[in-house]
């Protein structure tokens, strides 16, 4: 256990291998954790995380569902991720106003360029930015949306909701080629 601000602290040189976290996570402060922890991810072998059950649902989400967004592509991206158990409010003394849930990610080997993951966090940042919007509109803020679309072999008319992690990381592939980066 290790007394400290959480967004501050590095794992890396914290605790040697192999680590693991497992925390129940300050509400205000779950989603900016999870992001810096899934940047380093390849330094743990497991995170289990308790977090509101609202961003519970969205990191575990699926393509096309009401709870799917910007936080699912990312985690889903880099991790396995299950959700393990939903608690209700009175589980807890004093009671939160919301219903909790514990998160299982489960770091994939392959651990990709941290540059891609840059581009990844762009290119879901602008779709997701304007949610009802079709992607040739919402990806505007990226320039030549139209040619990262084509390339990507993915329809202008679409929606963000409606594509798939493995089609989140072709636009960010393509993103990152276009800024002159090196892409897999």
């Amino acid at each position: 256990m290790v007394e400290g601000d959480a967004l501050r602290i590095d794992a890396a040189t914290l605790l040697p291998a192999p680590r693991r976290i497992v925390a129940n996570l300050p509400y205000n402060v779950g989603t900016p954790l999870l992001i810096g922890w899934l940047h380093q991810a390849a330094l743990f072998e497991s995170m289990t995380l308790m977090f509101q059950q609202e961003v519970a649902e969205r990191i575990v989400a699926a393509p096309d569902t009401e709870h799917y967004g910007r936080l699912a592509v990312l985690a889903q991206w880099r991790c396995q991720c299950r959700m393990m158990l939903r608690l209700p409010p009175g589980a807890f003394s004093p009671p939160p106003k919301v219903w909790s849930a514990v998160v299982h990610l489960v770091p994939h080997a392959e651990d990709p360029d941290p540059a891609l993951m840059k581009a990844l966090e762009k290119v879901t940042a602008s779709a997701f930015g304007q949610r009802r919007k079709m992607l040739r509109s919402s990806l505007k803020t990226l320039g030549n949306a139209e040619a990262i679309l084509k390339e990507a072999d993915i329809d202008g008319t679409r929606r963000a909701e409606t594509l798939s992690v493995a089609e989140f990381e072709r636009l960010a592939i393509n993103e990152l080629k276009k800024a002159g980066g090196s892409a897999p």
